[in-house]
C-alpha cells in the first residue's frame, strides 16, 4: 500500500479501563483454576471488568474524549468515527453513531467495524485511506469491547483470558512532506471461523432459552487451534507490512503486539528478531481487551514516553474471523513533559 496523496499520523490518543479490577486469586473462587496455572500459560495477572450497566459505547466515549484532548482537536473538527467491535451496545444502531451523539461530533459520519482482536488496526487501516485520498482531514478511531459481557463464567478455558476497555486515536492530515502511517498488511482465513465465535444472537441463532442454557450466547473457542494460529500470523503480519513500506526487522524501534498470550507475543517478538525490552507488554494488567488491546498499549507507551518522534512502530492484532492486521507507523508526535 505504500503509496500517500496525503501523509498520515496519529495526533491523539487516549484510553480507558472499568474500575473494577477481576484477579486470579479471585477467578480461584468462580473457577476450577489457580494463580499459577493462568499465570503460566498466558502471563495474566488481573483484568478489568466493567460495571454491570456499563456499556461498550460508554468505555469508547470516555477513551475518544481522552484521545480529543491530547490531540487538541474539537469532537466538531472529526470527519469521521470508526469503532472496532464485537460487543456492540446493539445490533444496531452502530456503536458509533452513540459515541458520535454523546462526544458532540456533528459533522462526523460514523460506522461500526467488526474484525474481532484485529478491529483497531482494521480501523486504522480504513481511516487512513479516506484521509489519504483527500477525503477527510480527521478521523477517530477507536476499540472498545466487553467481553465479560459474553464470556462463560464456568469455562476456565476462556473466561480466565478476557478484560474490557476501549482505547482510541485521532488521525490527521499531516504537513507536506511528513509520513506516519506507513504500510498495512490485512488478512482473513474465513475458513477458521468456527473456531472463535459467539454462536447465538445473530439471524442463524436466536438467543432463545434453548440458547441460553446451552451456553449459545457466550464465547466459544478451540484454544489450541486459536493458539497456533496466532503464533505463526503475528511475527508474519508485521513482516510483511515491514516489506510494504520497503523496510526490514533492523529497521523498527518498537513493537506493540496485540496483548492475549504472553507466550504469543514472544513468539512474534522472536520472528521480528525484536529484543523484549523493545515490546510492550500490559497483558498482565488487563489480559485480552479484543479491539481495545493494541490502542490501550499503544497509549500506555506512550503515556510511558517509550516511543519517541520519528521512531518506527509495528502494531499487530488477531481475532475471530479469523483475521490478522498489521501497520508500520513513524512516530510523528512529541514526547510527553509531564512524566
Amino acid at each position: 500500500m505504500k503509496n500517500s496523496q496525503y501523509g498520515v499520523g496519529i495526533v491523539g490518543l487516549g484510553s480507558y479501563t472499568p474500575e473494577k479490577i477481576l484477579t486470579n486469586q479471585d477467578l480461584e473462587k468462580i473457577v476450577d483454576t489457580n494463580d499459577e496455572w493462568i499465570t503460566t500459560r498466558t502471563g495474566i495477572k488481573q483484568r478489568h471488568i466493567a460495571g454491570e450497566h456499563e456499556t461498550t459505547s460508554d468505555m469508547a466515549i470516555i477513551a475518544a474524549e481522552r484521545a480529543l484532548k491530547d490531540a487538541g482537536k474539537q469532537a466538531e473538527d472529526i470527519d469521521l468515527i470508526i469503532v472496532g467491535t464485537i460487543t456492540p451496545d446493539m445490533s444496531f444502531p452502530a456503536t458509533a453513531c452513540i459515541v458520535q451523539d454523546k462526544i458532540g461530533a456533528v459533522n462526523a459520519a460514523a460506522f461500526d467495524l467488526q474484525a474481532g482482536c484485529s478491529g483497531f488496526v482494521y480501523a486504522l487501516a480504513v481511516g487512513t485511506q479516506f484521509i489519504q485520498t483527500g477525503v477527510y482531514r480527521n478521523v477517530l478511531i477507536i476499540g472498545s469491547d466487553a467481553l465479560s459481557k459474553v464470556v462463560n463464567w464456568e469455562d476456565r478455558g476462556t473466561c480466565i483470558l478476557f478484560g474490557d476497555g476501549a482505547g482510541a486515536a485521532v488521525i490527521s492530515r499531516l504537513p507536506e512532506g511528513e509520513e506516519g502511517l506507513l504500510a498495512f498488511d490485512l488478512g482473513a482465513r474465513g475458513s477458521g471461523a468456527e473456531l472463535l465465535k459467539l454462536p447465538a444472537g445473530g439471524i442463524r441463532q436466536p438467543v432463545t432459552p434453548e440458547a441460553i442454557e446451552q451456553k449459545l450466547n457466550t464465547i466459544h473457542m478451540a484454544g489450541n487451534e486459536v493458539y497456533k494460529f496466532a503464533v505463526r500470523i503475528m511475527g508474519e503480519a508485521a513482516a510483511s507490512a515491514l516489506e510494504k513500506a520497503g523496510l526490514t526487522h533492523e529497521d523498527l524501534d518498537f513493537f506493540v503486539p496485540h496483548q492475549a498470550n504472553i507466550r504469543i507475543i514472544k513468539a512474534a517478538a522472536k520472528r521480528l528478531k525484536m529484543p523484549m525490552e523493545k515490546v510492550f507488554v500490559n497483558v498482565h494488567k488487563y489480559g485480552n481487551t479484543s479491539a481495545a488491546s493494541v490502542p490501550i498499549a499503544l497509549d500506555e507507551a506512550y503515556q510511558q514516553n517509550k516511543v519517541k518522534k520519528g521512531d518506527l512502530i509495528a502494531l499487530v492484532g488477531f481475532g475471530a474471523g479469523l483475521t490478522w492486521a498489521a501497520s508500520v507507523l513513524k512516530w510523528t508526535k512529541e514526547e510527553r513533559e509531564d512524566v
